[in-house]
Parts: structure tokens; sequence; C-alpha cells
């Protein structure tokens, strides 16, 4: 008795070809090609999810730096006095306090200001 397995090769083909919908020429059209460009689509995914976290890290740290400008203080200053006056808030919320409440945010940077 002589095993077939043509449908789990089509089945196969098929998921790649899904995934790499949206590509371009051949490499959405053709298997192998499709199948590379997968492979290294998944390489870039991975990657772009390490980049994503110093990217947003990088912008709250900018978005951070302009407010205490305004405020007459280094962002290096700034940290640091948070640091020494025990206020521990992440750069994320900094960021959003410094875009959406710019009144709590000075009274932030006079709090580091004095320590």
């Amino acid at each position: 008795m002589r095993i077939k397995r043509g449908v789990n090769a089509v089945k196969k083909r098929r998921k790649i070809l899904k995934e790499a919908k949206g590509y371009f020429g051949a490499k959405s059209k053709l298997y192998r090609t499709a199948r590379e460009q997968v492979m290294k689509s998944g390489q870039y995914a991975y990657i772009g999810r390490k980049h994503k976290k110093r990217d947003f890290r990088a912008l709250w740290i900018t978005r951070i730096n302009a407010a205490c400008r305004l405020n007459d203080i280094s962002y290096s200053r700034f940290v640091s006095g948070l640091k020494k006056a025990n206020v521990s808030l992440n750069r994320k919320v900094l960021a959003d306090m410094a875009v959406r409440q710019p009144e709590a945010f000075a009274n932030l940077v006079e709090v580091a200001k004095k320590a």
C-alpha cells in the first residue's frame, strides 16, 4: 500500500502563498520565491519588534527634553534631579505629561531643580 501525501504538500504551499499575499511580483505568486520572502519577512518583523522599543524610548526622551528646555533645564539634569528626589516615573509617562499636562510637568521640573 503506498502513502499519498499530496494533500499535505498542497496545504503547506497554500499556507506560504497565503502569508505572501500582497508581496511584489513573483514573491506572491511562485512558491519558492514566496517561501524565501516569507522567511526574510519574519526576520524583519522580529528585528522590527526590537527596534520599536528603541524608537519609542528615543521619541519619549526627545519630547521630555523639549519640554525641559521650555522650563530652563536640560534633560540630563532633570532626570538626575528626579532620581535624587526619589520620583520614579518612567519616560513614557513623563513624555505623556510633557505633551498633555504642561503645568504638572512644570511642577515636576521644580521638584527636580530643588533636588
